[in-house]
């Protein structure tokens, strides 16, 4: 088109739209509303219609509500809504969520494709940092570069051994006790029995036993149960809002915001004591960090970052597995049979109690650790994983390809679920794992991101810990935390539901996946006599 001939297109459309805006502006105020009103609903339908003409691109949920699209139903109740769709659309469609197109692909062959996608191909970053940087702060997890947040996962790896581990159980046992003996809802010493809420006692006793193994001694006489609780602030910050818009003035954002700064400022505060002190020793991961938090390319971590980190750190060490701590005590209130089945375990191995429990002893509790394993089995801590798509990808084995700057989504929670891979998957059952098959992954192949081998297999359709070059770190920490937890619960007491309740159904409003409450449970002591 020559330059006069494209001026004179310019200027016809300009007209078009002067005389459409005069047409507008002439009509009532009540059709202008209506239009208004009406009209991004029409092209949210036209739209999907044409968008469902395209064979290359997978099913469109249908909706009728613009930008909020299926917020609604995923946002409720995902995995219902995850088998709504996979019923009529198959294992791969997409959705809408609040202005982002969500592409699911559900099934281990998902995992294999969005877990073992290249980084020039999906990018967690770009998926998680405006929900992410408010609640850790900047510069650490999601707010940097991959390579760097692999140079922090590798920083913390030296409080993630099995040399660390060992020295953490009588730590974290430590701890258990004295919360069964001082806090207000046990009394442990004082009182035969009582009732609990165990999403009051549960984030308590983790953020108390994960702050005196990883942060050492000298932290942990700095908390109390309001740190909990300023915890739970920044858990609840990880709302579906936030992905787009995370510094709306909610109340939950400003709890949010000056929960994250009372903390780091905590953490800050214990490092600008160490370093005023010369005192870096190698007691904890603070202690690590201080000595060992230089990236590759030179630069050192700020006080600000390293605060930072530990803040998700600890979030990995505590949200997590008070919500898992949670579950595992609900499930076991309806069970006392499976109460006593662990109880016989831990008098075996620990000679009737008169062998300390040890982190070698841990290993030798298959029971124990399988309670674990089927709590997260039936409660995945995150119900959906997403990656932000960097560059057009294909679908393998498929027509469909997912664009850029569209949002691919996994959901190895749903996976848990279906009858297809663990029968009778509704049913809490620690013996599905007798002989741990199930778990077992398609490759043993393993890969170094950057902080330590993990396994390139995720083909399994469990995957409590996610998969990848983001699998989390945690998992054995995990397993050493809850099993200490879980282990003093079963050799103290035994525990019910009040009259009339059960296992409560879960909340999924926030990312991470609670009981609701109050979830509440009534204990009495083993041996009434005991004092511990």
């Amino acid at each position: 088109m020559s330059g006069s001939g494209s001026e004179s297109f310019v200027a016809k459309i300009f007209e078009y739209g002067q005389l459409a805006l005069s047409q507008f502006l002439s009509l009532s105020l009540a059709q202008q509303i209506s239009i208004v009103v009406i009209t991004p609903f029409v092209y949210n339908i036209v739209w999907q219609l044409l968008y469902s003409l395209r064979s290359d691109r997978p099913p469109m949920v249908f909706h009728w509500i613009p930008w909020f699209g299926s917020a609604i139903p995923y946002g409720m109740r995902p995995y219902e809504f995850f088998k709504e769709c996979q019923e009529k659309y198959g294992d791969i469609f997409s959705f809408v969520l609040l202005g982002k197109v969500m592409t699911v692909y559900l099934g281990s062959k998902g995992h294999e494709f969005v877990f073992n996608a290249k980084l020039a191909d999906v990018s967690a970053e770009a998926a998680y940092t405006h929900l992410t940087t408010p609640v850790f702060g900047k510069g650490v997890i999601y707010d940097c570069s991959n390579s760097r947040l692999m140079d922090q996962k590798k920083f913390c790896k030296s409080a993630l051994s099995t040399d660390a581990f060992k020295k953490y159980v009588p730590l974290i046992a430590d701890e258990v006790y004295k919360y069964l003996r001082t806090s207000s809802n046990f009394g442990i010493n004082k009182e035969k029995g009582g009732k609990i809420d165990v999403m009051v006692t549960q984030p308590e006793m983790t953020i108390f036993t994960a702050s005196r193994s990883l942060l050492g001694e000298e932290m942990r006489e700095k908390l109390d149960t309001s740190f909990a609780y300023l915890y739970g602030d920044l858990d609840k910050g990880f709302i579906p809002i936030n992905f787009v818009f995370p510094n709306l003035p909610l109340p939950v954002n400003k709890r949010r915001d000056h929960a994250q700064k009372t903390i780091s400022d905590a953490y800050k505060s214990l490092i600008r004591e160490r370093r005023e002190r010369n005192d870096i020793q190698d007691r904890d991961l603070i202690d690590s960090l201080m000595k060992n938090s230089t990236y590759k390319d030179g630069t050192k971590m700020t006080d600000q970052e390293i605060a930072n980190l530990l803040i998700g750190v600890l979030m990995g060490g505590q949200h997590t597995s008070a919500a898992t701590s949670a579950w595992a005590l609900l499930h076991l209130a309806a069970r006392p049979d499976v109460q006593e089945e662990l109880y016989q375990e831990q008098m075996r191995v620990l000679d009737n109690g008169k062998k300390e429990l040890t982190y070698d002893s841990l290993q030798e509790m298959p029971f124990l650790n399988q309670t674990i394993k089927e709590t997260l089995r039936l409660h995945h801590p995150l119900h959906s994983l997403f990656r932000k798509v960097m560059r057009d990808m294909q679908v393998p084995n498929t027509s469909f390809v997912v664009p850029k700057n569209y949002h691919v989504l996994v959901s190895p929670g749903f996976c848990h679920l279906q009858d297809t891979y663990f029968p009778n998957a509704s049913q809490f059952n620690i013996h599905r794992w007798d002989n741990d098959a199930a778990s077992s992954t398609a490759s043993g192949e393993e890969v170094d991101y950057g902080f330590g081998t993990i396994s390139k297999g995720v083909s399994s359709p469990y995957l409590p810990f996610g998969g990848g070059r983001h699998r989390c770190i945690g998992e054995h920490f995990a397993y050493v935390q809850l099993g200490v937890l879980l282990s003093i619960f079963i050799r103290t007491m035994k525990w019910h539901f009040p009259p009339g309740k059960d296992v409560p159904s879960p909340d999924f409003q926030s990312m991470v996946t609670l009981p609701i409450g109050p979830a509440e449970i009534v204990w009495e002591k083993r041996d009434p006599a005991q004092v511990i």
